[in-house]
């Protein structure tokens, strides 16, 4: 089976980064400095999408320079490499032992992913990623859709696990099977709603449920 996983908040424990990140460009900018619960609910978008949907007032030039000054902070804050969420790396290695194939569709640029892949050493993992700077931004099936042609895998034998509505949603316009991770930046509420096959607390029960069980 294909296991797709978002990244953001459902592998990488990035949230409280993301918010501060986005404090500080969007004072940089001159725009006001949303609370943490209003950027949170942005994670897992596309930078274009995520600036627009919270910074509706703000101009093109404004919506530029803070997607620019976004990129410095992030940047600036590499030194302490983010950490993964508790039983990532063990259930990816139990997954992959199964005979089971891994991918990633984020949110994240391509560049983004890329640094987080060599920090950790996890990009011999998986056997594909989108990124949402190459494709369209979730909730569209795009990524999905692409993941599927390039590796081959039928639709049937696939799942999308991610810890917002965005990814759900998307899964459900693929049509593809999804799992939710209630330890993300979406409430196990929001999840829900989305009717997903299952909602998990912890990473590791993903090898709880039935198709992935060796």
């Amino acid at each position: 089976m294909l296991v797709i996983l978002d990244w953001d908040g459902t592998v990488c424990n990035s949230e409280s980064r993301i918010i501060a990140c986005m404090q500080r460009a969007s004072e940089r900018v001159g725009l006001p400095v949303l609370a943490p619960e209003a950027i949170g609910n942005i994670i897992g978008l596309g930078l274009p999408e995520a600036v627009a949907t919270l910074f509706p007032e703000a101009n093109s030039e404004q919506r530029q320079h803070l997607r620019d000054f976004y990129s410095e902070e992030w940047l600036a804050a590499r030194a302490e490499p983010l950490p993964l969420f508790d039983g990532v790396l063990g259930t990816l290695d139990k997954l992959l032992g199964a005979g089971h194939q891994l991918a990633v569709a984020t949110g994240k640029s391509r560049r983004g992913l890329e640094r987080e892949f060599e920090e950790h050493g996890l990009r011999h993992l998986f056997a594909v990623s989108r990124c949402a700077d190459e494709t369209a931004s979730k909730p569209d099936p795009r990524m999905l859709t692409e993941i599927l042609a390039e590796t081959g895998c039928p639709l049937a034998e696939s799942v999308m696990v991610g810890d917002t509505e965005y990814d759900l949603n998307m899964a459900a316009a693929a049509q593809m099977a999804s799992i939710g991770v209630s330890y993300g930046v979406h409430s196990r509420e929001r999840l829900h709603a989305c009717r997903p096959h299952k909602i998990i607390d912890h990473f590791s029960e993903l090898l709880e449920w039935p198709p992935l069980v060796a």
